[in-house]
């Protein structure tokens, strides 16, 4: 799951930009949104019959690269820069995933629990998100 924490932080970046009534709806209701991101992920793994994790490892790869050296002019003429090609190291990491065995009848509690969890984060985030839309009317 990778792209979670990307995509949360990219709704925290939207979250950021938006209007009072906006960003308190995003603070009153951001518990509820990562609850319900961890119950898909248990309810893809539980599909599955299996999860995966997501580790990085760091590489060194050769990668062509070009640089620029500096000819001077002879006579009346104006020196210039000519690019050399060449090859260079270049450190990188790399994303690598692997199944994992899972105990799937813990898994379906944690997501029974989950559920319920989500259930009382939905009824208190309603009620913040009216008292957000009270404190800041949108005209």
């Amino acid at each position: 799951m990778p792209r979670a924490p990307l995509a949360l932080a990219f709704a925290a970046l939207l979250a950021a930009c938006g209007t009072p009534q906006e960003r308190c709806i995003d603070t009153a209701t951001r518990d509820l949104r990562v609850v319900e991101g961890l119950i898909s992920g248990l309810e893809r793994d539980l599909a599955r019959g299996y999860t995966v994790d997501y580790y990085q490892v760091p590489e060194t790869r050769w990668v062509p690269c070009t640089s620029y050296v500096y000819v001077p002019g002879r006579g009346d003429r104006r020196g210039h820069y000519r690019p050399v090609h060449r090859m260079c190291l270049d450190d990188t990491v790399r994303t690598v995933s692997r199944p994992r065995a899972i105990d799937l009848a813990a898994e379906r509690r944690n997501l029974n629990e989950l559920r319920l969890k989500r259930a009382e984060l939905a009824r208190t985030a309603d009620a913040a998100v009216a008292q957000c839309r009270a404190q800041f009317p949108e005209g």
